[in-house]
């Protein structure tokens, strides 16, 4: 492999929804370097934080009809058995639900859990608590996708937290989506949850640190049982 080759495979493409944030961070940063040039590099570090926010890698998907995987870079910060948001029309009996919390270092593009027809998405206003919190799932600002797969109904929902403020779904009702492609993405900090259908055995622990599109975070008609972990 040559050096060139190496070069680009190193980059890490951004998405265009942080293009207009990546160019104001250079206009800022060459203003403040007119007014203080020490400043014009504080603005270019910042710059390159920015591009590495929204920095969107290829990811490498098990196409499994019997595999969910993570919808969102992240660390599992909780496993439950829940009811869905009501929103969503999931019914009233408690589905397993597994949350992905991002932080700012995480990339936020968001993917699919599951291959299947988008049957609805409903967006609800609310707060900006922080997103590791139980209560976000229910009062921050949030978007649900309601995917119909071979096993039942999948909620995916896209939950704002402390910084977030904008939540980005460019997926459409009836869209049909493969596993581990790209629908949306949350602006700097946020958090993921799963309502998985029943039958599903979660496949990840709690505080470990899962990859959109490629960590398997919960499996149908395993026979294996949930999963044992320890801290090592």
């Amino acid at each position: 492999m040559d050096l060139f080759e190496s070069i680009r495979k190193a980059i890490v493409p951004v998405h265009k929804e942080g293009y207009p944030f990546v160019a104001i961070f250079i206009v800022a940063s060459l203003i403040l370097g007119w007014i203080f040039e020490p400043l014009f590099w504080v603005g270019m570090v910042l710059t390159l934080w920015c591009a590495y926010f929204f920095r969107d890698p290829e990811r490498v998907t098990p196409q499994d009809d019997d595999l969910v995987v993570s919808p969102a870079d992240g660390r599992v910060s909780l496993i439950q058995m829940t009811v869905p948001p009501e929103e969503l029309n999931l019914g009233t009996e408690p589905m397993l639900r597994i949350s992905i919390f991002m932080n700012v270092f995480n990339c936020h593009v968001n993917r699919a859990p599951m291959r299947g027809r988008i049957a609805n998405i409903v967006y609800r206003e609310g707060s900006f608590l922080n997103a590791e919190l139980d209560k976000a799932s229910e009062e921050n600002e949030r978007n649900g996708l309601v995917i119909e797969t071979k096993h039942g109904n999948l909620g995916v929902v896209q939950i704002a937290g402390l910084v977030a403020r904008r939540i980005v779904c460019w997926a459409n009702p009836n869209d049909s989506l493969s596993a581990g492609e790209r629908f949306g993405l949350i602006r700097f900090g946020s958090r993921l949850d799963v309502f998985v259908p029943a039958g599903a055995e979660p496949r990840v622990s709690v505080g470990q640190t899962a990859i959109a599109g490629e960590t398997v975070i919960a499996e149908f008609g395993s026979s294996k049982g949930p999963v044992i972990s320890r801290r090592s």
